[in-house]
């Protein structure tokens, strides 16, 4: 049970101000606050994206936030927005945080209380500060991360095609929009809403933000320089009071699982919800668990219910809540080992390949990718359209190779983090490893797509047979009796990550006349599917 409060229209207020950072910088925030009253505990967001939308996407108006009796202040971040200076992305937020939380505090409207929120970037600009900065009195950072590489931009390898050329240009038309070049604005919304981005993005990049983090990132995963940046917070502010919010088809998600871990390592007791969502579509009630969060540990008289379960999961498949007991790392695999067998019809069949666990892997199967017609991206988290989704159709290509257990006998409980090894290698000196796992239906109608991965390879490695490891994204589902788990390869999920050209010559995005067609080999001896704890 949720507290109510009426909201009354009138009853808020809200006003913009500016704080002067030591450079002479002007960072402008809007603040809302109750019209009687105070002073305020305040919930502080900070964002690249517009103060007046405050991210409403996924939150609750300021307005909302204000009328349970808080100073919500959002503010333009440097070089966004109504804020002056250059925007730098990642690298600029640790000193403005330092300074934005003591101007917080001194405001007459704050009691001197900070709550932080918000989600993805604002997720991030929570996390860090300089050395010394006295940490908020809680913390609720939602799908964000602190690794460059495999939190914002890369799975196994493979740059995140849509989600990276899509914000990377919303961020270039943010830019644009505060130059008055709105030519350059137009062009890049035609872009987006055409879907020219896939074909031409990285040239788009280059033309409007040469410098800005989604170009930076696309170069260094093309060039295979390491994309190393791992930010660190400070260990007094990860010992503070923190929810954690994350999505089971979230981008961010395995950012989320990092989060909750270094907290626990530095002493913290984080509290965190997984649940049914991606990145800006989320479950019905993560506004009021947000609220009674902050009434809890700003307030010492919190209206609302102490919220007892620190860790919940939403299960994909029965739809519903759970609780585990925690989420440390078990010294093994969770639940059964599973191998793979094929006498090379599991690309023509639906049945011919198989998902063993009391076998060995065995057998093998030759998939051909066609960079004319690349196998596509359906649901999961990197695709055009996130979530869960049938992919049956995607399953009956004669370029997917497809790997399915005998009928359940009995409910099998699936957790953690997919993990496959497998012997693979190419013809050219390149190759993708898209993996998909799926509950088939009892019919064999419907193939529900419960979790994808990526693996890129690069070189002459590609040429050698060798084994390689592809994790796929965090999972939490019970397969019921007479389904069947289903375990698909394809070497492309276009355009969720680019498409991989069989070269080192060239940027993987879009198909191209110089793309090679790629024969690619599995070898199934030795082949494992198992599921790694959620924290390894």
């Amino acid at each position: 049970m949720f507290a109510k409060r009426s909201f009354q229209p009138g009853s808020i207020v809200w006003r913009d101000i500016s704080l002067t950072l030591k450079d002479g910088v002007s960072l402008i925030s809007r603040c809302w606050h109750p019209k009687e009253g105070g002073p305020w505990p305040a919930l502080l967001m900070r964002q690249p994206y517009g103060k007046s939308i405050a991210s409403t996407i996924t939150y609750a108006h300021p307005e909302w936030w204000a009328s349970h009796g808080y100073l919500v202040i959002v503010q333009d971040v440097r070089g966004q927005g109504d804020s002056g200076g250059e925007f730098n992305g990642f690298c600029q937020e640790e000193s403005d945080t330092t300074e934005t939380h003591s101007w917080v505090r001194s405001l007459s409207e704050c009691n001197g209380k900070i709550g932080t929120y918000g989600f993805s970037y604002q997720g991030f600009t929570q996390l860090l500060a300089n050395p010394g900065t006295p940490p908020p009195d809680c913390l609720a950072p939602a799908m964000t991360g602190l690794d460059e590489c495999s939190h914002w931009s890369c799975d196994g390898g493979a740059y995140w095609w849509h989600i990276g050329i899509a914000w990377g240009i919303q961020l270039a038309a943010l830019k644009a929009k505060r130059d008055k070049k709105e030519s350059d604005w137009l062009d890049m919304r035609e872009a987006l809403t055409s879907g020219s981005y896939l074909q031409h993005g990285e040239q788009i990049l280059k033309t409007y933000d040469p410098k800005g983090m989604a170009i930076k990132w696309l170069t260094q995963s093309s060039e295979k320089i390491n994309i190393s940046q791992k930010h660190k917070p400070l260990k007094t502010w990860l010992k503070k009071p923190m929810f954690l919010i994350g999505g089971w088809w979230d981008p961010h998600l395995r950012g989320i699982f990092d989060l909750y871990n270094l907290s626990k390592n530095s002493g913290g007791n984080p509290e965190i919800h997984i649940g049914p969502a991606t990145h800006l579509e989320w479950w019905q009630g993560t506004n009021q668990l947000q609220l009674e969060f902050f009434n809890k540990h700003l307030k010492k008289d919190g209206d609302t219910p102490n919220h007892k379960s620190l860790i919940k999961l939403w299960n994909i498949t029965t739809e519903r809540w759970e609780t585990p007991k925690d989420l440390s790392k078990p010294s093994k695999p969770l639940g059964s080992v599973w191998s793979l067998s094929s006498d090379g019809l599991a690309c023509a069949s639906e049945e011919e390949g198989a998902l063993l666990t009391a076998a060995k892997g065995s057998g093998g199967v030759t998939l051909v990718h066609d960079p004319w017609r690349p196998v596509p991206a359906v649901g999961g988290h990197l695709s055009e359209e996130p979530g869960l989704v049938d992919r049956r159709k995607i399953d009956l290509r004669m370029d997917v190779a497809k790997f399915t257990s005998k009928v359940l006998t009995k409910t099998l409980h699936l957790e953690g983090v997919p993990s496959l090894r497998i012997k693979a290698h190419s013809d050219q000196k390149g190759f993708d490893l898209c993996i998909a796992l799926s509950a088939v239906d009892k019919k064999k109608e419907k193939v529900m797509q419960l979790s994808t991965g990526f693996l890129r390879v690069i070189g002459s490695k590609a040429l050698e047979e060798s084994f390689h490891q592809i994790l796929l994204q965090p999972l939490r589902a019970d397969l019921l009796t007479g389904q069947n788990l289903r375990l698909s390869i394809a070497p492309s999920s276009w355009p969720a990550i680019g498409v991989n050209n069989g070269s080192t010559n060239e940027t993987f995005g879009a198909p191209r006349p110089s793309s090679n067609t790629i024969t690619l080999s599995l070898n199934l001896e030795g082949s494992e599917l198992l599921f790694l704890p959620f924290i390894f």
